[in-house]
């Protein structure tokens, strides 16, 4: 089983110097809005991932007029007490250490600590661009595979390359067709490796997702979930053979796996187009739960759940079904937050749940 039991956070967003003692599975966070409930829940998340949920800059994830920030988890894994430092100081690299020894690469704590988020924003996964449904993908399979994730920074660190000098032959007025075919070859291979996977993983969440969906709507609509992408219907190299004259007028790779999306639709319907506000609701929770089944099934235990504001995203027999399966069905830990205690208490005693309140 995969515990945190105390989390230290220094100079994090809106807090100073807090301390956190965790002793049970379910974790209830109450207080009013903007205190930092939903910025606990990202200093954990951050503890698993190495970095905020919510924004990528860490001067943003700074405490005003500090220098940088430190978090200090104690989780504890079947046995395995793992201490997890981050160091970031706003001048300098951040540093990550794992029982006082620092990683040389951030990546490779990946996945030690896995863990699954739902927070309000993440509807857009389903109304908004393809970028936050490939995040989706990619959040669980990089707690899954190693080399999926380091196959991805390599995909990104070349398309980078790709399209810097695709904005140099349009500024030189000339075409280096070697060091373009150079370029090309080091962007296919990770390329193909992240598509392959995608599609592997892609198969493995389908039926989670559909299960999940009934479980919480409690009905018989049906969703489905499909994985797409030009790999599909091509190899990579013809594919940027083929795009290379819009590449070279649009100054940028216009195809490749960084364009992937997933088509969800509802009774064949595409979804966020047909979809009532409590469907969307339920798609999002049987998308996030999928994920967490998926990586307890990989893990053989169950990873971290993070519900931010879940109450106020659900109606109540949808909220009950959710919080049965997740506090009675599972071993995990949960953390939930919201913006009435009495509201968490009366859910804890009306589902008979063990838990824990913390007020801020």
């Amino acid at each position: 089983m995969l515990r945190l039991h105390k989390i230290t956070i220094t100079h994090f967003k809106n807090y100073d110097i807090s301390y956190f003692n965790f002793s049970k599975n379910i974790i209830g966070i109450s207080g009013l809005n903007g205190i930092g409930k939903t910025n606990l829940l990202d200093a954990i998340y951050y503890c698993c991932f190495t970095k905020s949920y919510f924004t990528n800059t860490d001067s943003l994830n700074t405490n005003f007029e500090k220098d940088g920030f430190r978090l200090e988890g104690n989780f504890d894994n079947s046995g395995d007490l793992q201490k997890i430092t981050c160091i970031n100081r706003n001048t300098s690299k951040k540093e990550f250490l794992l029982n006082d020894v620092p990683y040389e690469k951030l990546s490779k704590h990946i996945g030690l600590l896995p863990a699954v988020i739902i927070a309000p924003d993440d509807v857009e996964i389903i109304i908004g661009g393809s970028e936050g449904r490939r995040r989706y993908l990619d959040t669980v399979i990089c707690q899954l595979d190693g080399e999926y994730l380091q196959q991805l920074i390599i995909y990104n660190k070349v398309l980078l390359q790709r399209n810097s000098l695709l904005k140099r032959f349009a500024e030189q007025g000339k075409i280096d067709l070697g060091l373009l075919e150079i370029i090309n070859n080091q962007l296919i291979n990770p390329g193909k490796i992240v598509f392959e996977k995608r599609e592997r993983f892609s198969q493995k969440l389908i039926p989670l997702i559909e299960l999940f969906y009934k479980r919480i709507a409690d009905n018989y609509e049906t969703v489905s979930f499909i994985y797409r992408s030009k790999l599909q219907e091509n190899d990579f190299e013809s594919i940027l053979k083929k795009m290379f004259e819009k590449d070279r007028i649009v100054q940028r790779t216009s195809e490749g796996i960084h364009k992937d999306d997933i088509t969800l639709t509802l009774n064949e319907q595409p979804f966020k187009s047909i979809a009532s506000q409590g469907q969307r609701k339920s798609l999002l929770f049987a998308l996030k739960l999928a994920q967490y089944q998926l990586l307890k099934d990989y893990k053989s235990f169950s990873p971290i759940l993070l519900l931010d504001d879940v109450f106020e995203k659900l109606d109540e027999k949808r909220m009950e079904r959710l919080l049965q399966w997740v506090c009675h069905e599972n071993d995990g830990q949960v953390f939930i937050t919201d913006t009435h205690p009495q509201r968490l208490q009366s859910i804890f005693e009306k589902l008979q749940i063990d838990g824990q309140l913390i007020e801020l």
